[in-house]
């Protein structure tokens, strides 16, 4: 009896661990070397199926094992757990659920949904009307009027998918930019319910780019930016799901925007996976074809909770722009988190009387109530879009800098807003401040990249420290930047980062605050009131933007605080194991040559100066010479010479350079400028700006002086190079863009205008496909749509986005007549015919409201309505008089009491 209390209690304490942390899917994540071909093999000798490379992650795979059980709390054992032993497996991983919420406010009132425009409601983009409360605005309007408005810039929300028939997206949807990982195919379009829970993809893309001026719903802030959506969080969240999320086509889609993360409980601490680190870093080094990815995150709604966003490792990630909430009045909402790795704050909503934020939903509605940090970052995202269409060759790091340099505290309410070293204003609330969009694209128009990124990173002597209650605890390291070092010199700082190896009883009770040389005080980490965890954090990474353009070298503090919060055992205390300080930034100043940016490459051609004859006083007469018998120069010919050196010579053996009035000398070969005229056997100029040339002509160049680039076509040398071609600095060179691109910057696949026949996305052309056929991904060229359809996103029939000509558009299909329960309809400008769903219980109607044909069984028509006919008994008529006065007809009890009355629309 007592073995079998020790199994049910050990059994419980298992189960209950792994049921509130793990639970493992039926999916792996390998690393195989040898390419795909191998990958086949392995997967196929132990029972898996290969389902691909992990996105742009080289040499990792994606296994799926059927006969595996699909959610456990168990790690997968059987014949298939032998390829863990297999030596060509470098590394193999079961994946795990990830808990991930979306961002929004969860007390949101009911929405409410209109149909007509909203232009009106949009206060966050014209706040300058008299009924707004809002006194400073992010001027949106502003960078529109500059001509901004996210053209050829490609954003994707990685969400639960995005509705991509919307009447507000399906004219800038963008099926390249799109994926659905949670169903493995093309259509992101969200899975239906009845509480409408997969909103919030649908939500975030309308902020960035709903079409304008098409009648309907709301206006983007970048409205001619292309959108895509990738679905990801409405099923099983893996390392694997959100590395193929991040790493999705890097070279196509300019910006992904993630309005989601751990939970935001006050007592999580997590970040992503090892695939998902590797994702970031890979779309940083190699998307937007070296120019990295840009990735924007909402900073999280846990403030309620007590939680503080550096336990989140996606917002305190280098490589993510952590965007944070304020109300049009410039107050801390009551969802905020506090956290010194925000970047900049948008508008968001507020508490329940303050206004919120206007958007398209579900069900090709709009909604009035968006909320929380996931309104912030498709908002950031959008503006984003305007400064990459001002200047496409922007850098991830660029951006950042930007979003610092321009913008703005104005009216945000903050106790804790500082001047660091470097002169920059910043708050743990509001980050740099609020996004100014007409500044971000003026800058960016200017902008010169900053110089090359370095990172220094010094560990702290391996010496345990405790962490007694009531006390702090100093540690310091002091840091040169690594002056020593050229390639890891840090002079100028952007972000750092604190990795530390803390135990401790109780991990909520601890405060982490870092001091830098200059003063600047940075509070990486908060009590949390909930986080019971003995844990404590194993190598995690806090990260500060506030020393910001600082100086990097000096004496470093990191503060420790233990203030317990509850009864501990005091004879446990907390230990600091080791801390590493990482700095991130540049060897010179970031902005020290902006000034001169603009300037264009200055002509450089050296010329000969010719020399004007001496008009000199008459000199006495010269005694006679003496005639030179010695040896002459070996450049000299057979006509001999008057002296021993090579401009003595009579005549020469190879090339003559100069003139009578200059003098003349022998030479070997021509020098650089000169062509050789081997019949005369004289060097003689080339045209202006040619460095080699074969002829005077300035289509006899063969190479050029600085500042000027060969086009080999007319063999000459140009200052700019000409309509699809682009200079290439290395060679000097004009290099021929792709075939299907007009202009092109730096690649000759980096497009800024298209050939005839395409259209460009991003920065890459894909064909322009004719009404009736859709771009296919897998075969790159033009396919039919489906024969229903007049525009499409592929070949089934739920792909229309219009339908063709004597269809109607019913539940996502066109078909040729509405079917039973449905009436047709012009539902908006942009689809003009539709079929509509008649009222609640009509099997047929002829159109909205009381207007049925006929009721589904169970139900009796009366007045055009269908009653349920088992309850149906019409009451008195004074009493129904009553119901229908009190507007009690909307509750279905008295709608039945009195049905001839009430006819349901009360």
């Amino acid at each position: 009896m007592h073995l079998f209390v020790v199994f049910m209690l050990s059994t419980f304490v298992v189960c209950e661990t792994l049921s509130s942390r793990s639970v493992f899917t039926n999916h792996w994540a390998v690393r195989i070397i040898g390419g795909p071909k191998e990958a086949d093999k392995l997967a196929s000798k132990y029972g898996f199926t290969n389902l691909g490379q992990i996105g742009g992650l080289e040499d990792h795979y994606h296994f799926h094992h059927s006969r595996v059980v699909r959610r456990s709390t168990f790690a997968a054992r059987g014949a298939h757990s032998f390829i863990h032993m297999d030596p060509k497996v470098g590394w193999i991983q079961q994946q795990i659920v990830k808990s991930r919420v979306k961002r929004y406010a969860r007390s949101d009132p009911d929405f409410i949904y209109f149909n007509d425009p909203k232009w009106s409601k949009l206060w966050y983009i014209h706040s300058g009307d008299k009924t707004s409360q809002c006194r400073s605005e992010m001027n949106i309007l502003a960078a529109w009027q500059r001509g901004y408005t996210g053209r050829n810039v490609v954003v994707t929300i990685l969400d639960d998918g995005i509705e991509r028939n919307h009447p507000d997206l399906a004219q800038n949807y963008d099926q390249l930019a799109s994926y659905d990982f949670n169903g493995n195919d093309h259509d992101p379009t969200p899975r239906y319910d009845s509480s409408n829970e997969n909103k919030h993809g649908t939500r975030c893309a309308g902020e960035v780019a709903a079409v304008a001026n098409n009648s309907h719903c709301v206006v983007g802030i970048a409205y001619n930016a292309r959108i895509g959506g990738i679905r990801m969080l409405d099923g099983d969240v893996t390392d694997v799901v959100e590395a193929k999320s991040l790493g999705i086509r890097p070279d196509y889609i300019d910006i992904y925007s993630a309005s989601w993360g751990p939970d935001d409980d006050g007592k999580t601490v997590d970040g992503p996976g090892p695939l998902a680190k590797q994702a970031f870093e890979v779309g940083i080094k190699k998307g937007r074809k070296g120019l990295g990815s840009i990735f924007v995150w909402a900073s999280g709604n846990g403030g309620r909770q007590g939680d503080h966003c550096s336990c989140d490792g996606y917002t305190n990630s280098i490589y993510t722009i952590s965007v944070s909430s304020s109300t049009e009045n410039g107050n801390k909402p009551w969802y905020l988190e506090v956290c010194s790795s925000t970047l900049a704050t948008t508008y968001s909503s507020g508490e329940f009387y303050d206004r919120k934020i206007v958007t398209t939903d579900l069900r090709q509605r709009c909604t009035d109530g968006h909320t929380g940090t996931s309104v912030s970052a498709p908002m950031v995202a959008g503006v984003i879009a305007l400064t990459l269409e001002a200047n496409r060759l922007i850098t991830w790091r660029d951006v950042q800098h930007l979003l610092v340099k321009t913008s703005r505290p104005v009216h945000l309410q903050a106790n804790d807003w500082k001047t660091n070293a470097a002169g920059h204003k910043v708050s743990h609330l509001f980050g740099f401040g609020l996004v100014d969009a007409e500044a971000m694209v003026i800058e960016a128009k200017k902008w010169r990249s900053v110089p090359p990124h370095h990172t220094c990173t010094k560990i702290s002597d391996c010496k345990t420290t405790y962490i007694r209650p009531e006390q702090t605890l100093n540690a310091t390291i002091s840091s040169t930047g690594c002056s020593e070092q050229p390639e890891h010199h840090v002079a100028f700082l952007e972000h750092v980062v604190v990795r530390v190896f803390i135990d401790h009883p109780r991990r909520g009770d601890l405060e982490i605050s870092l001091v830098s040389p200059a003063g600047t005080r940075s509070q990486l980490l908060l009590k949390r009131l909930f986080d019971n965890s003995n844990e404590g954090f194993k190598n995690w990474e806090f990260m500060t933007v506030h020393c910001w353009g600082e100086r990097a070298e000096g004496t470093w503090t990191l503060e420790i605080s233990d203030s317990p919060s509850q009864l501990r055992n005091p004879e446990v205390l907390g230990k600091m194991k080791e801390w590493t300080l990482i700095l991130y930034g540049t060897a010179e100043h970031p902005y020290q040559s902006h000034g001169s940016h603009s300037r264009s490459h200055m002509l450089e051609v050296s010329s000969v100066q010719s020399t004007e004859p001496t008009l000199g006083i008459p000199q006495p007469e010269e005694q006679e010479e003496e005639e030179y018998n010695g040896p002459c120069h070996r450049e000299c010919g057979d006509q001999g010479c008057d002296g021993p050196h090579a401009e003595h010579c009579l005549n020469c053996v190879n090339f003559s350079l100069g003139s009578l009035k200059s003098g003349r000398t022998c030479i070997s070969h021509c020098p650089l400028g000169y062509f050789e005229d081997v019949e005369a056997r004289r060097c003689r100029r080339c045209h202006r700006g040619c460095e080699r040339c074969v002829g005077h002509s300035p289509h006899n160049c063969r190479s050029c002086r600085r500042g000027l680039f060969f086009y080999a076509l007319e063999s000459s040398c140009v200052a700019a190079c000409p309509s699809g071609y682009f200079p290439d600095d290395a060679q000097r060179h004009c290099l021929q863009c792709h075939e299907k691109c007009r202009h092109c910057l730096h690649e000759s696949d980096r497009c800024t205008a298209c050939s005839e026949g395409f259209s460009l996305a991003g920065m890459t052309c894909v064909p322009e496909c004719v009404n009736g056929t859709f771009f296919n991904l897998e075969e790159m060229k033009c396919s039919p749509c489906h024969m229903s359809c007049s525009t499409c996103t592929g070949p089934g029939m739920k792909e229309c986005i219009h339908c063709a000509q004597d269809f109607l558009l019913q539940e996502w299909r066109c078909v040729r007549k509405c079917a039973a329960g449905y009436y047709e309809c012009e539902k908006t400008e942009f689809l003009k015919r539709m079929c509509c769903k008649c009222e609640e219980n009509c099997g047929n109607c002829q159109g909205p409201g009381a207007s049925c044909t006929q009721c589904r069984n169970g139900y009796n028509l009366v007045d055009g309505t269908c009653i349920v006919s088992a309850t149906c008994n019409n009451a008195d008529e004074v009493f129904c008089e009553m119901v229908k006065f009190n507007r009690l007809c909307e509750k279905k009890l008295f709608r039945q009491f009195c049905c001839r009355t009430c006819r349901l629309a009360g």
